[in-house]
C-alpha cells in the first residue's frame, strides 16, 4: 500500500489528519524524519499557528530542504498553515521565507468581518483540479484563519471562498497543493477532497 508521510515538525493537529485517512483506508505515518518523508509515496504537510514559528521549526529541523526536494517528485499537500508555509513569504508579524513551491505571499484579510473566519464557507472552483474530483461548485468546507494566500498567478488558484471580498480557499502548482480550509473537519466534501489526494499517487 502506498503511504502518505504527514509531516511532524511541532506544529498541526497531526492525529484528526492521521485519523482521516486511515477511515479511507490510506496508509499515514507521522514522522519528522528526512527519510521516512523521501521514501513515502506522498506528503501532507499540517499546521496551526503563526507563519514565522512554523518556518523556524522547519528550518531548524531541516524539513524545509526535504520538502523542496521532494516537491515536484510525489504529490503534496498542505492544510491550513501548512498551505501558507508553501508560498514565498508571509507577512504575519513580520516578512518571513516560506517554502517557495508556490509563487505568492500570505497576508492578513482584509476585511471587516470578524477575524479569525471560523466556520463553514461555500468553494468555487476558478480553475480544474484533480483534487476536487466529484466536487460540486458551492460545495461547503471548514475554514479556521486570520491570514490568507495571495497567488502570483491566477492559474494556480484552484478554489476561492467568499470572506467580505474573495479569498484564496486552494492553490496547485506542478504536484504541489494547497487548502486554507481543514478537509479533516470538512465532513463528506473533505473525505471527497483526501480521496482524491491519495489516487493522485503513481
Amino acid at each position: 500500500m502506498k503511504t502518505v508521510a504527514i509531516v511532524d515538525y511541532g506544529v498541526g493537529n497531526l492525529k484528526s489528519v492521521s485519523n482521516a485517512l486511515a477511515y479511507l483506508g490510506q496508509s499515514a505515518l507521522i514522522t519528522g524524519e528526512a527519510g521516512e518523508i523521501e521514501r513515502a509515496d506522498a506528503v501532507l504537510l499540517p499546521g496551526v499557528g503563526a507563519f514565522p514559528d512554523a518556518a523556524d521549526k522547519l528550518r531548524q529541523t531541516g524539513l524545509d530542504g526535504v520538502l523542496r526536494r521532494q516537491a515536484g517528485r510525489k504529490p503534496m499537500l498542505g492544510i491550513c498553515l501548512g498551505m501558507q508555509l508553501l508560498f514565498d513569504w508571509g507577512e504575519e508579524g513580520k516578512q518571513c521565507e516560506g517554502l517557495g513551491l508556490v509563487g505568492g505571499r500570505v497576508a492578513r484579510i482584509q476585511t471587516d468581518l470578524k477575524l479569525p473566519h471560523i466556520g463553514w464557507n461555500s468553494l468555487s472552483f476558478p480553475n480544474p483540479s484533480p483534487l476536487f474530483r466529484g466536487l460540486e461548485e458551492g460545495a461547503c468546507v471548514y475554514f479556521v484563519h486570520s491570514y490568507r494566500g495571495f497567488a502570483a498567478s491566477g492559474e494556480d488558484v484552484i478554489a476561492e471562498t467568499q470572506y467580505g471580498g474573495p479569498v484564496t480557499a486552494a492553490v496547485a502548482y506542478h504536484g504541489v497543493y494547497g487548502c486554507q480550509f481543514h478537509p479533516e473537519k470538512s465532513g463528506e466534501v473533505g473525505l471527497q477532497i483526501l480521496k482524491n489526494f491519495g489516487e493522485l499517487i503513481q
